[in-house]
């Protein structure tokens, strides 16, 4: 059984290497954190954010996939904003570890009654890979030693918002070549990723508020499209807000066997400038992967906060 899992782990850290994204996406951006998916959302509320976010897969599984990411992104005048993203992704005996430096441009395209708002984001991310061949102790067919390789790639990304509404276009991976580490070459590997996401918060003031949203992948390598269906739902108190959502994301991909399905339930507490989540993914369907599902912890902190503008959703204005 335990060969089982390494060859499953091996195989899987193959898929990594050959196609994995620079920075992957799950649904973490429900916390708060629209940033991690898309550019143009650097800046874009009324305070400068800090999220660090940990994920672990298939809890008790050895070398079982796992992420954390350290972001920060504040707006700096009137237009322009910048953002910061570390991260650690590690799958198998792959990992990749990367840093995303992001610049944002905001233009006021309302008359003032109610919040209106265009944005433009460009990212660029240094990634390193790394193959720990030194794991496979005891197959002398397999090299004991570490392969690393290093490749940049670019993100952009359009955002609009207006009073509730909130959408983004991004097109993730621009650059169509990337090194992975079963040769030297630089070798053409199509990771881009266009994504679509639109939302809107309704504010019932002292009762619950709710707000539905979606999101819509197209992968242009493999023609895989994956639909994310939200609901989130808001409860404010003195200097608190308790908030809940429910995520079903759906992946269509003709060449699959089976395509994958996972339902996240995601709670969260905002106090005062402070936030804190946690979101449990269990994926469905007669073929998993593991039946522990997924954890993931996000906390986070308000810094350089300004005054709230006219009526807007949670992502613009701070609601604790």
């Amino acid at each position: 059984m335990q060969r089982v899992l390494v060859l499953l782990l091996t195989f899987f850290s193959f898929l990594s290497v050959k196609g994995q994204e620079t920075l992957p996406i799950y649904s973490d951006y429900l916390s708060d954190n629209v940033f991690l998916v898309h550019p143009s959302a650097a800046g874009i509320g009324t305070c400068g954010k800090i999220r660090i976010t940990g994920r672990k897969q298939w809890q008790g599984v050895t070398n079982a996939p796992e992420l954390q990411t350290l972001s920060f992104h504040n707006k700096f005048g009137e237009k322009a904003a910048v953002g910061l993203v570390i991260f650690n992704d590690k799958n198998g005996y792959h990992s990749q570890k990367g840093v995303q430096a992001t610049y944002a441009y905001h233009l006021n395209v309302g008359d003032g009654s109610v919040f209106e708002q265009l944005s433009f984001g460009l990212s660029a991310t240094v990634v390193q890979n790394q193959s720990d061949q030194r794991t496979f102790f005891g197959d002398f067919t397999v090299n004991q030693l570490i392969k690393s390789s290093g490749y940049f790639n670019a993100d952009f990304s359009v955002a609009y918002h207006k009073a509730g509404f909130s959408s983004y276009f991004t097109v993730k991976n621009l650059l169509l070549s990337a090194k992975n580490n079963l040769n030297n070459s630089l070798e053409p590997l199509d990771l881009r990723n266009y994504i679509l996401s639109a939302g809107y918060y309704f504010n019932y003031r002292d009762k619950v508020s709710l707000e539905p949203s979606f999101m819509l992948q197209l992968r242009e390598g493999t023609g895989e499209t994956i639909a994310d269906f939200n609901i989130k739902a808001y409860k404010n108190f003195n200097q608190a807000q308790l908030w809940a959502a429910l995520s079903y994301r759906r992946s269509f991909d003709k060449g699959s066997i089976e395509n994958l399905n996972y339902l996240s339930p995601i709670v969260g507490v905002n106090y005062k400038k402070m936030m804190l989540s946690y979101t449990y993914t269990k994926q469905l369907g007669e073929i998993v992967f593991s039946n522990t599902g997924y954890h993931q912890v996000t906390l986070g902190i308000n810094v350089f906060c300004r005054r709230p503008r006219a009526a807007a959703c949670p992502n613009i204005n701070a609601s604790f």
